[in-house]
């Protein structure tokens, strides 16, 4: 099994579609957090649309185009990060996240994200790592500045959420960067 200790009460694993149920009960209890950030957490309401979107990273994985991934503290899936897009050829890929209150205040997606990209840069060889989020979400733009990651831009009316435009940060983080860590 494929696991990566976060801390001594926190790991984090491949999120796949056979554990639709935990992760729709996991989205029930962060829906309401997350759903401004996450767009798939407000279509992950029952246990047919959370296997979609499980599947639809399965899918992706198998393309080598993204990545899902769970954590899980005290055993209970608290959140996670994926690779939004993962394009080997071109050297580029996008970090995501999410994370209900439990998990919150530990670091969690810091650690998580940092195997992440360190996987991408030193395995894959990928240069460029970014980060998108709304200007709003602090608790984001904090974990893409302790990643070591520069705000490059702001996208203005790029985000549409809930019939509402909103702005996105555009983050990034090159391979030399990384490794000069």
């Amino acid at each position: 099994m494929f696991a990566i200790e976060l801390d001594e009460a926190a790991e984090l694993r491949l999120l796949e579609p056979w554990q639709a149920e935990e992760f729709l009960a996991h989205m029930d209890r962060a829906r309401e957090v997350v759903d401004p950030w996450i767009p798939w957490a407000n279509r992950s309401t029952d246990l047919d649309s959370a296997r979609a979107t499980l599947q639809r990273y399965a899918d992706l994985a198998a393309r080598d185009a993204g990545r899902l991934y769970g954590i899980w503290l005290d055993g209970t899936l608290v959140g996670g990060t994926m690779f939004v897009s993962f394009d080997a050829a071109a050297g580029n890929c996008e970090i995501g996240c999410w994370l209900e209150p439990a998990g919150q205040g530990r670091g969690l997606i810091t650690k998580a994200a940092t195997h992440l990209i360190d996987w991408a840069v030193r395995v894959r060889g990928l240069y460029r790592i970014e980060w998108i989020t709304r200007p709003d979400n602090t608790a984001s733009s904090n974990v893409a500045r302790r990643l070591g990651m520069q705000l490059d831009g702001t996208l203005r009316a790029e985000y549409l959420h809930q019939g509402v435009r909103h702005d996105s940060q555009v983050w990034s983080l090159l391979a030399p960067e990384w490794l000069a860590r």
